[in-house]
């Protein structure tokens, strides 16, 4: 599969490739944001999750893809602290306000931070016609959070603080989709980037979180750590997803495509935690997805 991936790159047919891994990365990402934000506490669920994809890596990492050359290991680094920092701030901002407010503030920073980092470091341009296609998005995703901000009761009292804080994550979600982009273009095995990033990556939260694992009731373990394990799997099919991508074709296109995650997180918002959907945020979602559509078809 790592050759057929770097046959196809910057070809027609890794254009098509990455299309289908974007839109796979936003219908998982949304799923996976839903499983951190669930019932259980989201500094757990995230320790859960980082810890199961870590030892799930690993045999992957030691005996199936090539060994990491000596480049990668300070850019195994990086990668490592950028996201360590995403998500302290992205369990606070959870912590803080109602999942169907912060997430569409994270998801519709990220993607307009993330075309002006490729912009910057990989010399990427958007037609004026894709522009539009992005301001589209956008405009939907913090239409939809405005409209969530006024209309939900829950967490009011922290919702300020949550959306600085949701703010400040979008800005981290571009932050590690340009490295990570820059990380799996240097290995000559897009693989071998993916099994040792999700390695190291999950080392860090079960650790961060051990006072919090104490203090939790033993009935509770079990089901966390269910969760851990599915949210482990589909975060390695999800991130793994949007870094193909990136490698594949453009990375702004990519992450904006990837943010349609933002209609799937309000279908699994209503659907599973019977947060309401009218048709004002029906037609914001719209919006998203015609913004998205634009950007594929203008390019």
């Amino acid at each position: 599969m790592s050759a057929w991936i770097n046959a196809i790159q910057g070809t027609p047919a890794g254009h098509q490739a990455a299309l289908v891994l974007a839109l796979a990365a936003a219908f998982l990402h949304a799923i996976f944001g839903a499983l951190q934000k669930g019932r259980h506490d989201p500094w757990l669920s995230r320790a859960a999750i980082d810890g199961s994809y870590a030892v799930l890596s690993l045999p992957f990492a030691l005996f199936v893809v090539p060994w990491p050359q000596a480049q990668m290991w300070p850019i195994f680094a990086g990668a490592v602290v950028i996201h360590i920092g995403y998500k302290l701030l992205q369990a606070s901002a959870y912590q803080r306000g109602a999942y169907t407010v912060v997430y569409p503030v994270v998801r519709g920073t990220g993607p307009l931070f993330t075309v002006f980092g490729a912009m910057l470091i990989f010399g990427e341009h958007f037609t004026p016609l894709q522009w539009v296609g992005v301001a589209m998005l956008v405009a939907g995703i913090f239409g939809l959070a405005g409209y969530n901000l006024r209309h939900i009761q829950i967490d009011r009292e922290t919702l300020a603080p949550a959306l600085g804080l949701a703010v400040l994550t979008g800005g981290f979600v571009a932050l590690y989709t340009t490295y990570d982009a820059f990380g799996i273009r240097r290995a000559p095995d897009p693989f071998t980037f993916l099994a040792w990033f999700f390695v190291l990556d999950g080392l860090f939260m079960p650790f961060y979180t051990h006072r919090r694992w104490r203090v939790l009731g033993r009935d509770q373990i079990a089901p966390l750590l269910r969760r851990g394990v599915l949210g482990a799997v589909i975060a390695w099919a999800s991130f793994g997803s949007v870094m193909l991508a990136t490698r594949l074709d453009k990375v702004g296109q990519a992450a904006v495509l990837r943010e349609t995650s933002t209609i799937f997180a309000a279908l699994i918002g209503w659907v599973v935690l019977g947060e309401k959907v009218g048709p004002r945020r029906t037609l914001l979602m719209a919006l998203i997805a015609a913004g998205a559509v634009v950007v594929e078809l203008a390019g």
